[in-house]
């Protein structure tokens, strides 16, 4: 086949190298509109279970990936003056620029043309190709080009967040909650490597305002949030550009989707995190992958990992059935119904957050334990200590736990369906 991949960030990387994998006389070729090097954003986040799937793929890139990035089995929540410390499974980050890195020379080596700094803005700009592969984000352009064809819907969530990173190195996934005179704000951090770490701040927009930051310059955003969290910093300081993009490399990288691996290349820029899906993913010859077809909001940490299964998905459609719409159609449906129960993750993690004053009066152990239970459909509906007190009570009886399992889907039938962008915002990641 001849093949196009419209956008260089893991989704096409990662597709070329499947299917160059497959068979090696696929002619690729992927349009990267920022320069080699440069990318946009600090560390990203996977689990272990994807490292079993990338090696059943690409056994080479499933251990460069595994080589560079970092591991923590803890959580930790700074909730106040108060530390609490959960054990969890091991999860795992790597930095952005290092797996396009990892990705773009593996797929170089297969035989992929990967063409940097080379925006395409219109189709007539793709050569000739079999497929189209759009995976250059959630402002896809290829996909804004046909705007009728893929029943695309977006909606707002409601908190204010910026993506940030430090030189306070992270050995846990760190959670840190602060009560100012304006309301609760908060970041979530993790290391990335030996010397930086991802900070993703977030507060509901009435705090975002109270504190200033809708008019604070960037220096003084810095200033105010690192002030803000001074002890679990250890007094470091927050930065919106990694030391690269700050020694001038990649300063000149262009926005990238805002949506699972940081914000733009510059600048302090808060953002209020857009819920996209799509109604079909392929028209013609064109098809969606990743944050083109669908975002899942960052509470979760599950952006890249979702852009990496779909590109595996899609190459191992098109490996499966001869004729291109019938391959096509199978990836659609393969990852729609793989994403429902994410998509349903994402959507109650990120309502959890817009409702957290109401779980920040529990002790922080009991606090800690409904956040990682935010997922859950039935937390809104019950008060905090009682969801609590059932949830202990699943831990050491099995029939309560299969009563709870039974429980949340028959009230999500009972309640209303919602959207919007308020406080109960929309659907999607």
């Amino acid at each position: 086949m001849r093949i196009a991949c419209v956008g260089g960030g893991p989704a096409g990387l990662y597709f070329s190298i499947v299917m160059k994998s497959h068979d090696p006389d696929h002619d690729i070729t992927v349009f990267e509109r920022n320069p080699a090097g440069s990318t946009y954003g600090w560390g990203v986040t996977y689990w272990g279970d994807l490292l079993e799937r990338l090696h059943r793929h690409d056994p080479q890139t499933a251990r460069a990936i595994s080589e560079h990035s970092v591991r923590w089995t803890d959580g930790v929540a700074h909730i106040g003056r108060q530390r609490t410390v959960h054990r969890g499974d091991e999860g795992f980050s790597i930095g952005r620029r290092r797996l396009l890195d990892i990705l773009a020379e593996r797929a170089t080596e297969l035989g992929v043309d990967v063409r940097f700094d080379h925006e395409v803005r219109e189709l007539d700009q793709v050569p000739q190709a079999d497929l189209v592969v759009a995976c250059d984000g959630v402002n896809s352009r290829l996909r804004q080009l046909r705007p009728g064809e893929f029943g695309t819907a977006v909606t707002e969530e409601r908190n204010k967040y910026i993506w940030l990173g430090t030189s306070k190195v992270f050995g846990s996934f760190t959670f840190a909650f602060h009560e100012t005179p304006a309301g609760w704000i908060w970041f979530y951090a993790y290391g990335f490597s030996d010397e930086l770490s991802t900070c993703i701040v977030e507060c509901s927009p009435e705090t975002w305002i109270g504190l200033g930051l809708d008019r604070a310059d960037e220096d003084r955003t810095l200033e105010l949030l690192a002030r803000i969290f001074a002890e679990p910093l250890e007094g470091h300081a927050l930065h919106t550009r990694t030391p690269d993009d700050r020694a001038g490399a990649g300063s000149e990288a262009r926005a990238g989707s805002g949506g699972g691996g940081g914000g733009a290349g510059g600048g302090a820029s808060w953002l209020n995190f857009r819920t996209l899906t799509n109604a079909t993913w392929h028209h013609d010859n064109i098809v969606l992958v990743g944050d083109a077809a669908h975002t899942t909001h960052y509470s979760i940490g599950a952006g890249t990992t979702l852009a990496l299964e779909d590109a595996a998905a899609l190459a191992d459609a098109l490996g499966r059935h001869r004729h291109l719409p019938q391959a096509l159609a199978s990836y659609e449906r393969e990852r729609k119904s793989a994403l429902a129960p994410v998509q349903s993750a994402a959507r109650y993690s990120a309502q959890w957050y817009e409702s957290l004053p109401r779980y920040l009066r529990l002790t922080p152990p009991q606090f800690f334990t409904l956040l990682g239970q935010r997922h859950s459909p039935l937390m809104p509906h019950l008060p905090p200590l009682l969801y609590y007190r059932l949830h202990q009570a699943t831990e050491e009886f099995g029939p309560v736990r299969s009563l709870r399992k039974w429980l949340g889907p028959k009230l999500m039938e009972a309640l209303p369906a919602r959207s919007g962008s308020g406080s109960g915002s929309g659907s999607g990641r």
